[in-house]
């Protein structure tokens, strides 16, 4: 028996359990393929015209800029105002994501897009979000190539684009469509973001930017249906 199999095997005894538990296994089992459901608030239990409305409201209320644009095909025109309006430059970094992959990058013969994730040089990037919750206005972004998590964090400037059908009344209904989509193969990570990086630690003064990108922009896009 080596170390790792002695010190587990104390530890089982310890618990009064064994390998063999086949009931604790079974109880596993179960919570696993049927997690259960907390409270839903009933805040964000809305038709989806009214839904999508509560998440721009409560995403503006947390210092987020909205846009609402019919397709992918706006969205390099989108962006390519947005870094004018704010004064950047025409450079943009972004991950491998298949739906913004779809988009027309190539009209907007000014812009430089890099790939990848961010080397903490860059002033502006574009993530695509799994959804997002209403009641909040919040965004669930997945890493990994597609979205590299440093895209959420290191840029001044994070532009993040989420259909508007995907925009849940609640977190409960994001985390269970995840479960349904990834099985048991979850992502690293999933970033929940509510507005741009913000503190108030120092005098109770707000500042953005602290720990992350000072502004967040959210473009929805499409329709979302009942």
């Amino acid at each position: 028996m080596d170390g790792r199999t002695a010190i587990l095997s104390k530890i089982r005894a310890s618990l009064k359990t064994s390998p063999a538990d086949d009931d604790r296994r079974a109880a596993v089992a179960t919570r696993l393929a049927q997690p259960p459901r907390g409270i839903i608030p009933a805040r964000g239990q809305l038709p989806a015209k009214e839904r999508v409305a509560l998440f721009r409201a409560m995403a503006e209320k947390y210092n987020a800029t909205t846009e609402h644009i019919h397709g992918l095909a706006a969205v390099p025109a989108i962006v390519s105002a947005y870094l004018k309006g704010n004064n950047l430059p025409a450079a943009i970094r972004i991950g491998t994501d298949p739906r913004l992959a779809t988009a027309p990058w190539a009209s907007q013969a000014t812009l430089e897009i890099r790939h990848g994730a961010s080397d903490g040089q860059d002033l502006a990037a574009v993530s695509h979000a799994f959804g997002a919750v209403a009641e909040t206005g919040t965004l669930a972004v997945l890493s990994g190539p597609d979205n590299p998590v440093t895209l959420n964090f290191l840029p001044e400037h994070h532009i993040v684009v989420v259909n508007a059908e995907e925009i849940a009344g609640d977190m409960e209904n994001i985390w269970a469509r995840l479960r349904v989509l990834k099985g048991s193969a979850m992502p690293r990570t999933v970033n929940f973001i509510t507005g741009p990086s913000r503190s108030a630690d120092i005098e109770q003064t707000l500042l953005l930017g602290a720990h992350g990108p000072r502004a967040l922009h959210i473009v929805i896009v499409g329709t979302a249906a009942d």
